[in-house]
């Protein structure tokens, strides 16, 4: 399996599309209605209840939703690691991770916030990907601030993510601190039209939209499940750590850097979750497309065959038993 998806093959995404079939498969034989959490945003809300009715009648809209977003969001991220050559030539191994990742823990296979917040991630990371040769950036950043912005009326924690563009202009730009202005006002922009949507329709409460801001720390239900799924995500990620760094230098600097910021996006989106802490790791998702990238090099680089086939099978084998296997 590895092998084929290791190309660049078009038919591969047929491929891919059945391989996300099954391993998404009890989610549709077993669909979950999800519930709003108190840290969601008002968007989501406001999209549950929407969709409530059609729930009721058919629980699997639920599934069938959360199935073409990751789909989409698989092929739309393999794409930007493709165009910006953070694997030395296409290949269609970080859409196959992300779908695998994204099987490892029940809450990850459901609809959520930080699910749907994905999404509106792809394209900021693809936007902060080419801040490095950018000649007009300032458009750029005002978008990314908005959809960061957009981003916390769905999931409030997410407006953290304001750090990782702090991040990319660290690593992509010189100083400049009209760059970082605009990119402040952009992740505001949404914030003053909805007071200003609350103030004139009379109904000023903005506790209402904009929670309380708590850290703490997040106290899971521990299974062995729960430990099996950290290893699989852990292991391949360090492997990938070893084969990036001994193939650091034969990249150009923007690959590099790059790199670099795929490291950030990924220890950003697991601090997230510690502010207005919840007991699931539903919100943890958001690191599961950085994850991705990282574990794409581990099936991309060794040359051993061998290594990237046992790693996919036996999580493969693992999100099986997980899945269908006894709890």
């Amino acid at each position: 399996m590895v092998g084929f998806f290791k190309s660049n093959n078009p038919f591969n995404i047929i491929l891919l599309l059945v391989y996300a079939f099954i391993l998404k498969l009890y989610s549709f034989a077993h669909p979950h209605i999800p519930v709003a959490q108190a840290t969601d945003g008002f968007l989501y809300h406001r999209l549950l209840d929407f969709l409530e009715p059609s729930g009721k009648n058919s629980p699997v809209i639920y599934p069938i939703i959360t199935f073409v977003l990751i789909f989409t969001q698989a092929i739309t991220f393999n794409g930007l690691i493709n165009n910006q050559k953070l694997l030395s030539r296409p290949t269609f191994l970080p859409a196959m991770a992300y779908i695998l990742i994204t099987s490892l823990f029940p809450e990850w296979w459901q609809l959520s916030s930080t699910l749907i917040i994905n999404t509106l991630l792809v394209w900021v990371w693809a936007m902060m990907g080419g801040l490095y040769n950018q000649s007009k950036p300032k458009s750029v950043l005002f978008n990314i601030g908005i959809v960061i912005g957009v981003c916390s009326f769905l999931y409030f924690p997410s407006i953290a993510f304001a750090v990782l563009v702090i991040f990319g202009l660290v690593v992509m730009r010189p100083l400049r601190f009209s760059e970082w202005l605009v990119a402040f006002l952009g992740i505001t922009t949404p914030y003053y039209f909805l007071l200003a949507y609350i103030y004139f329709s009379n109904h000023w409460n903005p506790r209402a939209f904009i929670p309380a801001i708590s850290i703490s720390y997040p106290k899971f239900q521990q299974s062995i499940w729960a430990w099996g799924s950290l290893m699989c995500l852990i292991i391949p990620f360090l492997i990938s750590g070893f084969y990036i760094q001994r193939n650091m230098l034969r990249m150009l600097i923007q690959i590099r850097k790059s790199w670099s910021l795929m490291l950030l996006y990924l220890l950003t989106a697991l601090l997230i979750p510690f502010i207005n802490a919840n007991s699931t790791f539903e919100y943890w998702i958001l690191s599961a497309m950085p994850l991705a990238a990282f574990h794409a090099s581990a099936f991309f680089y060794p040359t051993r065959r061998w290594l990237p086939l046992l790693l996919h099978w036996g999580l493969f084998a693992f999100v099986m038993m997980l899945q269908w296997g006894p709890q």
